[in-house]
């Protein structure tokens, strides 16, 4: 069978055509469809990325603002307590006449760390005297913070107020007391 000039043209014709269309559908579509979503999935990147800038700033402030605590708890007095403490506070405040009571609570063992609590009682305060004890409480160079405050309207003097707060220190537990806790123990669980 012999072929015409037409007809090898026309062959031709839908080879390259076929050819195009294969190298476009298996090519080009692609490419472009590639290019869509890297359009797409680059912003998203970006902004995941961003976030994790601003998340590992926050980490290094965190962890930096952890260590100056550590070291400000390692710097504080082998025999600060916490109760003279208080109390010492609570007189420079001028809220003698204000206490109920002073007393501590049972302290636990967080980590690293041993926390001592005292809890103070103060009724017919001002709002700015109980923020000037707190804030002193706060300030101070050692380690203290409020743990718990409970406030209440006074019930005789609606202008004055009641207070339950808990103050919290912690001290380092002794590495070397804890290791011989635990070699106490683990002679005493071996019998």
């Amino acid at each position: 069978m012999r072929l015409t000039y037409r007809e090898h043209v026309l062959i031709a014709g839908v080879a390259v055509l076929i050819a195009g269309w294969a190298f476009f559908a298996y090519g080009i579509r692609p490419a472009l469809e590639r290019i869509e979503t890297l359009k797409r999935v680059i912003p998203e990147k970006e902004s995941e990325l961003e976030r994790l800038r601003f998340d590992a700033r926050e980490y290094i402030a965190l962890r930096e603002e952890m260590e100056g605590l550590h070291a400000k708890i390692a710097s504080q007095e082998k025999t600060f307590e916490l109760l003279p403490f208080i109390e010492s506070l609570v007189q420079e405040c001028g809220l003698a006449q204000n206490v109920l009571a002073i007393e501590p609570i049972a302290s636990q063992p967080e980590g690293d760390y041993h926390e001592i609590v005292v809890e103070v009682e103060i009724e017919n305060v001002t709002l700015r005297q109980l923020y000037d004890f707190l804030w002193k409480v706060r300030s101070s160079k050692v380690v203290t913070s409020a743990k718990r405050i409970y406030i209440k309207k006074n019930l005789t003097n609606p202008d004055r107020l009641d207070s339950q707060v808990e103050i919290r220190n912690l001290k380092p537990i002794q590495t070397q007391s804890r290791e011989y806790a635990l070699e106490k123990k683990l002679v005493s669980d071996s019998r």
